[in-house]
């Protein structure tokens, strides 16, 4: 396969993945969804589970998994160059996507909060880790749901780990369709997910630790994120200050300046996915460490259309390019997706409501943090990606769990209009204008 047949097959991937997210897209706006979700839906739609059943063919050449190639002693099944390259494409993607969520993050909005965003996150992890372990050991043995290799606390700690998860880029996304990105509810549910999601992530350490029996990756996970978050919230802050400053002092953004934000970017998500931790929270940190001024304003004129229109879409796109709902095919395999639908209702959104409630909101706002944080999405379908890879997981508990994920984001948007509404008319008013502009 030469290069330039990689590059056909690649523009035409993102002009079918663009144009579904828009048809679909038009629909979820109709009914009160989110593009976000019509992103996730898109990427289910352009896979086995519906274009692969109607027309298999077309889907199996513009989205290949595998790629049979010859060699020497004969043939051998690789990955699909062409789905590396959109898989790459969409990394990218997020990474930038969660560096201009975190230049918008307003940690001023927080002050006096801590207690809040800890009893939030907190409460976002236990209950959830809990259910999800409990849930487990009740279908463990039920055939083709996890590995061979699998022990019964290694496959419940990686089950309730994913139901614990709340989606970072999913939420970031909906705040930001939702105009709340800065406001104090917003940054409250953006910081207490942003601390499950790290949490998640050394969970996710730990029981591939626990399944590989190697105490050095969950080593590596935890303390290296924990050094990089302060190195760039200290030192790095002073080092890009003088960057922002020169900006300040030329009253103009140079290209220097841009390439130098955009190398450290890329080595911030290097870094935190090389020590086993999602390079988003590299990409987010390192938004949040960046001094405020002109270069953040050029920084989101220049990047963020491509990023959201573009790249974003690719990113969401593709996990759904793997999910085969036609594996549930047993009235058993659906009361499990029904339990474990229920135990991740019940332990993320219930636990968070009742967590922000404790700490003083209204019972409105407790319940629209408690919908937002229950919000899924495609950072469990990486943390599930690996588990599937690694073996953890089969195919069919990796379909329940990405259905699972699916629906708790489909409920959480017209859940949170229909009671964020109540708390500021004004804010439903200005939305269904800007629906109507969309």
């Amino acid at each position: 396969m030469s290069f330039t047949d990689l590059a056909l097959r690649l523009f035409l991937q993102i002009a079918v993945i663009l144009g579904a997210c828009y048809v679909v897209g038009i629909i979820a706006r109709r009914i009160g969804q989110l593009l976000v979700v019509a992103e996730m839906i898109a990427g289910i739609l352009l896979g086995p589970s519906l274009l692969g059943w109607l027309a298999p063919g077309v889907q199996q050449w513009l989205f290949p998994l595998t790629a049979t190639i010859g060699t020497a002693g004969g043939s051998v099944t690789i990955a699909h160059p062409s789905m590396s390259i959109l898989y790459a494409i969409s990394q990218v993607g997020i990474a930038i996507y969660m560096f201009l969520v975190g230049l918008e993050f307003e940690g001023k909005l927080l002050r006096g909060g801590s207690k809040k965003v800890g009893l939030l996150a907190g409460a976002g992890i236990v209950v959830p880790l809990l259910l999800g372990i409990t849930v487990t050991l009740w279908f463990y043995h039920v055939p083709n749901l996890f590995g061979a290799s699998t022990s019964i606390w290694v496959g419940a700690l990686f089950v309730g780990s994913a139901l614990s998860i709340t989606a970072f880029p999913v939420l970031a996304r909906m705040l930001q369709e939702y105009s709340l990105t800065t406001t104090r509810l917003g940054t409250l549910a953006l910081m207490a997910a942003s601390i499950d999601d790290v949490i998640c992530w050394c969970l996710l350490a730990i029981v591939l630790a626990s399944f590989k029996s190697s105490l050095l990756i969950a080593l590596l996970a935890i303390g290296g994120g924990l050094l990089y978050i302060v190195t760039m919230l200290t030192i790095g802050r002073r080092a890009l200050g003088i960057v922002v400053n020169r900006t300040e002092q030329l009253q103009s953004v140079t290209r220097s300046a841009l390439i130098i934000v955009l190398i450290v970017l890329m080595l911030s998500s290097w870094f935190t996915l090389a020590i086993g931790i999602h390079q988003i929270f590299g990409a987010f940190v390192l938004g949040v460490a960046l001094p405020r001024g002109r270069l953040v304003d050029e920084i989101r004129k220049q990047f963020e259309p491509l990023t959201t229109y573009v790249l974003l879409p690719t990113f969401f796109a593709f996990s759904g390019l793997n999910t085969r709902i036609g594996l549930l095919n047993t009235p058993a395999l659906w009361l499990i997706m029904a339990l474990i639908f229920v135990v991740a209702l019940l332990g993320k959104a219930g636990s968070c409501t009742l967590a922000a409630r404790a700490a003083g909101e209204s019972w409105r706002e407790s319940a629209a943090i408690g919908t937002l944080m229950n919000s899924r999405g495609l950072i469990e379908l990486i943390m599930l990606n690996i588990g599937l890879e690694e073996h953890i997981i089969t195919p069919t508990l990796f379909t329940i769990l990405v259905l699972m994920a699916i629906i708790t984001t489909l409920v959480a948007s017209p859940v949170f209009e229909r009671i964020y509404g109540r708390i500021d008319p004004d804010w439903k008013r200005q939305l269904a204008i800007q629906r109507q502009k969309a």
